[in-house]
C-alpha cells in the first residue's frame, strides 16, 4: 500500500472514532443565509454570469461520447451546446445556433450521444464541420460576399480531464481545470482513475427547484435517518462525516453500517475498511462524486437559464467497463440496471418531493433567515465559495491552492500581473 492508500486509511479509522463517540467533524461556528437567495432573478442572473461564465463544470463523462463525431447536446446556465469528439480525439464544445438566422442545429436532447460529420442547419440547410468551421452556404452566388471563417459556430472553452469534459459557458473565458481544482483535489481524482471507467448510465432532470437547494442536500450527511429511513438509513449513518476542506472543494468519509462490526473491537492494522464506507467529493461550483466501494456517482446540478426556481440535475452511474469486472454481459447489465433503479426510486420518491417542497416554502415573503450548521461542513463550503465567486474579480477566480494531502505537492506559484 503506498502513503496515499494508507493516509486513506487514516483517515477512515478517524471516522470511525467519530462514529464511536457519535459525533462528527465540525466548523467553528454556523452559517446564515435567506430565502431569497432561492428566489431572486438577480442573484440567479448573477450566479450564472460570475460562476458558470467563469469556471469550469462537467459536462460528460468522455465514454458518453467515446468515437470521432460523436456528440451530445444540453443546455447550460447560459447557452444551448453541442459537445462533439474531434477527429484527433480531443473535444470540442460549440453554442448550439446557426449562424445565419439563429436556428438550433440540434434538438437538445438527453437520450445518449448522436454522430455526425457535419451538423447541417433545418432552416436554409447551412452546414458546419465537426470542427464547428462554415462549410456550406446554400445558393452562396444570390447571398452575398461574407468571410466563411468568421461564421463558423462559436466555441466554448474545453477540456478533458480525469475521465470528465469540462466547459466553461462563455466563449471569452479561458480553462485549466488543474488550476481550478488545486493540487489535491486534482491529485485524488488522478488516483481514482476515472478516464478508465464507463458512463453506465446517465439520465436528467429538470425540477422546479433552485440548484443550490439541490447541491445541498447532495452535500448534507445530517438528514439521512429522518428524510431515507427505509433506504439510504440502513446504509450510511447519520451525521458522521471525517472532513477535508480543499478551498474550492472538500471530500468527507461517512461509514457505512457494515462498519459496526469495528465499533467494540480495533479492526487488524493491516485490514482495508474501504468497502465500509462511501467517500464524497464537492467539486465546486456544482457537483457531488460518490466514491462507492465498487462505482461513483457523479451529480450535477446547474441553475436553469431563466428562471430561478428551477434547475437541471444529472446523475451518472460510472462502472468498470464489462470486460474488467469479471462478469459475463448479462449479469454486469442486471447488476446495474438494478443499482440504477434504486437510485431512480430514491430520487423520486424521497428526495424530489421533499426539495419542491422546500422550494415552494422559500417562496414566502416572510420567511426569515435561516442557518447552516457546524456540522454541515460541506455545505458550509458550498455556501462560502458561492459568496466568493458572486463577489471576486476575474483574476481572483482560481487562485493557486496550497497542498494539504499526503503526498501531494503544489506547483510553484506563478505571478501573473493583473491589469488595472
Amino acid at each position: 500500500m503506498d502513503e496515499v492508500g494508507r493516509d486513506r486509511e487514516r483517515r477512515i479509522r478517524r471516522a470511525l472514532d467519530l462514529l464511536r463517540n457519535n459525533t462528527t467533524d465540525k466548523f467553528d461556528d454556523t452559517v446564515r443565509f435567506t430565502a431569497g437567495e432561492h428566489v431572486d432573478a438577480a442573484i440567479a442572473e448573477a450566479e450564472r454570469e460570475l460562476i458558470f461564465g467563469r469556471v469550469p463544470s462537467i459536462v460528460a463523462h468522455g465514454s458518453e461520447i467515446p468515437q470521432p463525431y460523436d456528440f451530445l447536446t444540453l443546455q447550460l446556465p447560459r447557452n444551448k451546446v453541442i459537445v462533439a469528439r474531434q477527429p484527433d480525439g480531443s473535444v470540442k464544445t460549440f453554442v448550439n445556433l446557426c449562424r445565419h438566422r439563429g436556428a438550433l442545429l440540434e434538438e437538445e436532447s438527453f437520450t445518449g450521444c448522436g454522430r455526425a460529420r457535419l451538423f447541417s442547419c433545418p432552416y436554409h440547410r447551412w452546414s458546419y464541420n465537426i470542427d464547428g468551421s462554415l462549410r456550406t452556404i446554400t445558393r452562396q452566388s444570390t447571398f452575398g460576399d461574407i468571410d466563411k471563417t468568421e461564421q463558423g459556430l462559436i466555441e466554448l472553452p474545453t477540456e478533458e480531464r480525469h475521465g470528465f469534459i469540462w466547459v466553461v459557458d462563455a466563449a471569452d473565458a479561458t480553462i485549466d481545470v488543474a488550476t481550478w481544482l488545486g493540487p489535491d483535489m486534482d491529485s485524488i481524482l488522478a488516483s481514482y482513475g476515472l478516464d478508465e471507467l464507463f458512463c453506465v448510465r446517465a439520465e436528467g432532470f429538470d425540477e422546479p427547484v433552485n440548484w443550490k437547494i439541490m447541491q445541498d442536500a447532495f452535500l448534507d450527511g445530517y438528514h439521512i435517518a429522518y428524510a431515507h429511513p427505509n433506504t439510504a438509513a440502513k446504509i450510511i449513518h447519520t451525521n458522521v462525516m471525517a472532513f477535508e476542506d480543499f478551498g474550492r472543494h472538500c471530500r468527507f468519509i461517512a461509514p457505512r453500517k457494515t462498519i459496526d462490526k469495528w465499533i467494540d473491537v480495533d479492526p487488524p492494522e493491516n485490514e482495508s475498511l474501504v468497502p465500509y464506507v462511501t467517500e464524497t467529493q464537492f467539486l465546486g461550483p456544482c457537483h457531488t462524486l460518490l466514491k462507492q466501494p465498487d462505482h461513483y456517482q457523479l451529480l450535477t446540478f446547474r441553475p436553469d437559464p431563466v428562471h430561478p426556481d428551477r434547475s437541471w440535475m444529472e446523475m451518472r452511474l460510472i462502472v468498470p467497463p464489462q470486460e474488467r469486472s469479471g462478469m459475463d454481459a448479462e449479469r454486469w447489465a442486471k447488476l446495474w440496471d438494478k443499482n440504477w433503479e434504486i437510485l431512480l426510486a430514491v430520487l423520486h420518491q424521497e428526495d424530489f418531493p421533499l426539495l419542491r417542497a422546500s422550494q415552494t416554502g422559500m417562496g414566502s415573503r416572510d420567511a426569515g433567515d435561516m442557518v447552516i450548521g457546524r456540522n454541515e461542513t460541506a455545505n458550509q463550503v458550498f455556501h462560502r465559495e458561492l459568496r466568493r465567486l458572486t463577489s471576486c474579480a476575474d483574476h481572483e477566480v482560481s487562485p493557486p491552492l496550497p497542498a494539504t494531502s499526503v503526498g501531494v505537492v503544489a506547483p510553484p506559484v506563478v505571478e501573473t500581473p493583473v491589469n488595472s
